[in-house]
């Protein structure tokens, strides 16, 4: 299945060269007269959202000014490391592969996860590979979203059931420790080169909330957080990056199984929840927005209560900590 994305017939096409002189002037300001440092860190996964940042800080801010790290570990694909690389090289940016496993594996990220899964699962152990999915219909009479966890021997035989509330956030708390640790790191190179640390999140990341307080939601800057991923898909074009990167489906980079955003977070694939976000933004009806798609008007309705959710999750993730009384400063 490809996705190297075509244009988004339902979304205004995109002026990408304005768009990213726009954005590479704002970089400009935010760091010259905002927040005052010399260029950027940001991680680089081998996705399209990374590969799009790092191309327009390079462009915007001269390579030389613009630092990559990689941060695998033990769940991660050597493909992504090895995309992420590449598209590096081929910018000219300086890079540094930063392996997070041993840092995990001391927070306890892995045993703590491993616990929960035996709680479920008693054989599971080294060599068996995992994800967590997400198991109701978006688009059911359900008004409640639950989760599978899909474990594979190495023997490759899986099994699937359905998660207790209090093993779903144990895994979900111990497997966002990866982000943080990531993010621990990016600040340490950040301080050290004076540098500002760069968020990739697109608008359905932003928006909805898929990210992690005091991980990757946390940043100095975040210059793709207005575009739609159809939008960052046609940046990636106009940047020229790799097809192997525009190929690869959008993931979360969290387990050790493949594992689509779809399968984990959003109703929809991503280019249809782009389509229902800008119509839902555009004042549209939900008959109008579900029409282009094949979607009925309770559909887009569910979609749409859904992803309201979502955003006050994401105001609550995004809000400063919470004082007795206002502080000015």
């Amino acid at each position: 299945m490809t996705h190297l994305a075509e244009p988004n017939p339902v979304l205004p096409p995109l002026d990408a060269a304005a768009e990213v002189e726009r954005i590479g002037a704002s970089m400009i300001a935010t760091l010259s007269r905002t927040i005052h440092r010399r260029g950027v860190v940001l991680g680089v996964s081998g996705g399209v959202d990374s590969a799009v940042c790092v191309s327009l800080a390079a462009r915007a801010l001269g390579a030389e000014r613009v630092f990559a790290l990689l941060m695998p570990e033990r769940d991660s694909t050597e493909d992504g490391t090895a995309r992420a690389i590449d598209l590096c090289e081929r910018l000219g940016v300086p890079y540094k592969i930063e392996d997070i496993t041993d840092a995990l594996a001391a927070a306890g990220a892995y045993r703590h996860r491993d616990d929960a899964i035996r709680r479920i699962f008693p054989d599971y152990d080294d060599g068996w590979r995992q994800k967590v999915v997400l198991a109701s219909d978006p688009l059911g009479e359900a008004r409640i979203s639950y989760f599978d966890l899909v474990v594979e021997d190495p023997d490759g035989n899986r099994q699937r059931t359905r998660m207790p509330v209090d093993v779903y956030r144990q895994v979900i708390a111990a497997t966002n420790m990866k982000q943080r640790i990531r993010k621990l790191t990016e600040y340490y190179h950040a301080e050290r080169l004076n540098f500002a640390v760069l968020g990739t999140p697109n608008r359905l990341e932003y928006e909805l909330g898929f990210f992690v307080r005091g991980g990757d939601g946390l940043a100095d800057l975040k210059p793709i957080a207005h575009l739609y991923k159809s939008q960052v898909y046609a940046l990636a074009a106009y940047l020229e990056v790799p097809e192997a990167i525009r190929r690869q489906p959008p993931s979360t980079d969290t387990y050790s199984l493949e594992q689509t955003q779809e399968e984990f977070y959003y109703s929809l694939p991503w280019r249809d929840m782009d389509c229902i976000l800008w119509a839902e933004h555009e004042g549209l009806s939900a008959a109008e927005a579900g029409r282009p798609l094949g979607l009925t008007a309770d559909q887009v309705t569910k979609v749409w209560r859904e992803s309201a959710g979502k955003r006050r999750a994401a105001a609550r993730a995004l809000a400063d900590a919470v004082t007795v009384e206002p502080i000015g400063l």
